[in-house]
């Protein structure tokens, strides 16, 4: 795998989130200048592991703990200011200066405490079946603001105070009414107690706000190379996913034109990030989950627990035919394989290949969601190996049976796999020559 020969380069996850995109990003972003999220907001969280620390970000593109590189939050995400700038300052007493190497949107929408509370407010009243298993961080209602027009802010216009606490006023009166409406909410917001903690962010945001659309334009100009970064993973996308059970954005590469403000010709490589298995946080339909003591097992060796809210992660067996769906419509040049030392240990690995629902038998992906839900998994069964894969650094290093595995995903969702991860740390990852 060459990075010189990428381009301008998306990855993307093509599961249900949580695959390592953080990590993959941190790795490659060595070859890159610039680094930019497009999309979700802070409840998206990548890990990444240096020098023995851990860091997680939820707001901050994956590559701002690389002093040389620019970091850009586009307009397609949505900003939460007091989380993002807590995340300066924690990066800050830990030695990283973000300094003048962030760039933000002055048209992101901006995420208020009101949404947050709407978002947690709403997955208490849901009926059985009816949650969507959010992260309660207001993203989800920013967005449905966005799109109403009515009602989303953007962070341009905490520029203007006036403006800013007249809209603020209307808004808040209307959020207060419906919430009390709706969900019986009798605490009511201050609009003008908002309005000063948002001006108070402005401030703190200020040298970082900028028109990144003209901002990416120049650096393209001037040949820098970009890699974007996606939030969340395919399967979650509001269009592709597995609707309801799904973000609030366009987390694949379908969105990062308009959530970065390029042309869509400007990415020329797609990697796609995958894990050796399968995970799923929140609702929704997983049929390869494993409710026993392999899926606890790999939760555990994996340390399965959510980024953002701590939650143990679903687990289950790799789901060939959801990722080829994904790799469909994301078109990845090249696959990122992680956690593939998780499953040292176990005696056979299964793959799912497809699905039966009563006689019949699905091999492609079902639009709906509770189809998804009623569906058995078929299986092929493959070895598995007893070595332990935390010190490989070539693929000859790999036991036979594993790198068996690793071209058997390959195969089956017809996209090469370029890299692999044996452990969480930078230096542990494999950069794939001449095939598996």
């Amino acid at each position: 795998m060459r990075f010189d020969k990428l381009g301008h380069t998306c990855v993307v996850g093509l599961q249900w989130g949580d695959e390592g995109k953080g990590k993959i990003v941190d790795a490659m972003v060595e070859h890159f200048d610039v680094v930019v999220r497009f999309s979700g907001g802070a409840n998206a969280g990548h890990t990444i592991v240096f020098d023995g620390k851990k860091f997680a970000l939820h707001q901050l593109p994956s590559g701002v703990l690389r002093d040389n590189v620019i970091s850009i939050i586009g307009c397609g995400a949505v900003v939460d200011p007091a989380v993002l700038l807590g995340e300066v300052e924690s990066l800050r007493q830990r030695r990283i200066n973000v300094g003048d190497r962030l760039r933000i949107s002055d048209r992101c929408q901006l995420v208020f405490p009101y949404h947050r509370r709407q978002d947690i407010l709403a997955e208490k009243i849901a009926p059985p079946g009816g949650k969507i298993g959010t992260t309660a961080r207001g993203s989800g209602p920013c967005y449905a603001d966005k799109v109403s027009r009515r009602w989303g802010i953007r962070l341009c216009e905490l520029y203007r105070p006036d403006q800013l606490r007249e809209r603020l006023t209307s808004i808040v009166a209307h959020k207060n009414a419906y919430l009390a409406a709706l969900y019986d909410d009798r605490d009511p917001f201050d609009p003008s107690a908002i309005t000063d903690e948002y001006l108070a962010f402005a401030e703190q945001l200020r040298p970082f706000v900028c028109d990144v659309a003209v901002e990416l334009a120049e650096h393209i100009r001037e040949g820098r190379r970009i890699l974007f970064e996606g939030a969340q993973g395919s399967l979650l996308d509001i269009d592709h996913g597995t609707y309801p059970f799904v973000t609030s954005a366009s987390t694949g590469v379908g969105g990062v034109a308009g959530g970065a403000g390029v042309p869509p010709s400007t990415i020329s490589s797609t990697i796609g990030v995958i894990k050796a298995y399968t995970t799923r946080v929140g609702e929704g339909p997983f049929p390869t989950e494993l409710s026993d003591s392999i899926g606890n097992s790999i939760r555990e060796r994996g340390k399965e627990f959510g980024t953002t809210t701590g939650r143990p992660r679903r687990c289950g067996w790799f789901d060939a035919v959801a990722t080829s769906y994904a790799v469909t419509v994301a078109g990845p040049r090249y696959l990122a394989l992680m956690h593939l030392d998780t499953l040292s240990g176990f005696d056979e690995l299964k793959i799912c290949i497809g699905y039966r629902r009563g006689k019949e038998t699905l091999n492609n992906f079902p639009a709906d969601a509770y189809t998804l839900a009623e569906v058995e998994p078929v299986y092929e069964t493959l070895e598995g190996w007893r070595e332990d894969l935390s010190e490989c650094r070539r693929v000859k290093d790999l036991p036979p049976r594993a790198r068996a595995y690793v071209k058997e995903i390959g195969r089956r969702v017809g996209v090469e796999v370029g890299i692999i991860s044996v452990g969480p740390a930078r230096d542990q990852t494999i950069y794939v020559k001449g095939g598996v």
